[in-house]
């Protein structure tokens, strides 16, 4: 199996990858169109962690409400790796490459789910990541240490790839203890250590290709990008880690802890969101609940988030 081909690049959780028990999974790749790109979103699976670094200046009392009228759990927030395939100019770009292990034993099913829309890792053209956390560059690194996508390009932010992966970066942001930050930053090295060579490294606001812009969306990482995909008069955006889960940073406006400069990510999530109100543009939240398609409403509170019908 194709899934086979991910090892854990390094699993900064510290989960056991204990072999799961034999279960029935739904779909994880959802197809729709924006204008006449072929867009697929294709699920890398799962990762998880306490609410409140999700939501790091909820009162805890609020969280936990907010959770529980939700229906979710109080203790764990689960989230989704939504990377999205899109088909364009006779070319298969992928947008984030997802965890991999990374993150824990749940992620890593990108390959598996590729296969059933009939695809395999050499049949992407390019990869384009929003910034160099390990949840978004895990499956760059093949089980056996190559490139996973070997006849991809590979882009990624300049600022991020500077921050990240040339230097030894400041994690102390990071609302985690020392021995993540350690893995954290190991895993980052790792996965992106087989592109390293001919990785093209871009800045925020370049169009990549015909159809696909990236836009500044800084705060979050040095160099993170949100990206519009646009054909015709069809477009989706792409959120990236603007925000973790509509329920805490949409629909409430608590701030993600892994912002590394809150203020500045706090001004990038209002313009983009401001804009995806204003334009009714569809959204894609890369870890939102699967698909993660859906659009946002502005509100006195802020913002509200309401889910996109499916589509069969």
């Amino acid at each position: 199996m194709l899934a086979a081909a991910v090892g854990p690049a390094a699993n900064i959780s510290g989960a056991t990858c204990a072999k799961a028990p034999a279960v029935v999974r739904n779909s994880g790749a959802y197809r729709f169109h924006v204008g006449d790109i072929q867009a697929t979103v294709l699920s890398d699976g799962l990762l998880s962690g306490p609410p409140s670094v999700y939501a790091h200046d909820a009162p805890e009392v609020e969280l936990r409400e907010a959770l529980r009228r939700a229906f979710l759990p109080t203790d764990t927030m689960t989230l989704n790796l939504n990377t999205l395939l899109i088909e364009t100019g006779g070319r298969r770009i992928l947008i984030e490459a997802g965890a991999a292990q990374t993150m824990g034993p749940n992620g890593g099913r990108l390959f598996a789910n590729l296969a059933t829309i009939g695809l395999r890792a050499d049949d992407i053209d390019a990869v384009v990541i929003s910034h160099t956390h390990p949840d978004h560059v895990g499956n760059l690194r093949s089980a056996e240490g190559g490139k996973a996508f070997p006849r991809a390009t590979i882009y990624a932010p300049e600022a991020d790839w500077t921050f990240f992966v040339r230097g030894e970066p400041d994690l102390s942001y990071l609302p985690v203890g020392d021995e993540f930050r350690r893995r954290f930053a190991a895993a980052i090295k790792r996965s992106v250590e087989p592109v390293a060579a001919d990785v093209v490294l871009y800045q925020a606001g370049a169009e990549i290709v015909p159809g696909l812009t990236t836009l500044p969306a800084f705060g979050h990482t040095p160099g993170m990008a949100a990206f519009l995909v646009h054909s015709g008069s069809d477009q989706l955006l792409l959120t990236a880690d603007l925000a973790y889960h509509p329920v805490v940073n949409v629909d409430r406006p608590w701030r993600p802890g892994p912002d590394r400069d809150k203020d500045a990510a706090l001004r990038s999530r209002r313009r983009i969101f401001d804009r995806a109100a204003a334009d009714k543009l569809l959204v894609l939240g890369f870890h939102y609940p699967f698909p993660g398609l859906g659009r946002m409403l502005k509100t006195d509170a802020g913002y509200a988030w309401v889910p996109a019908n499916w589509q069969f």
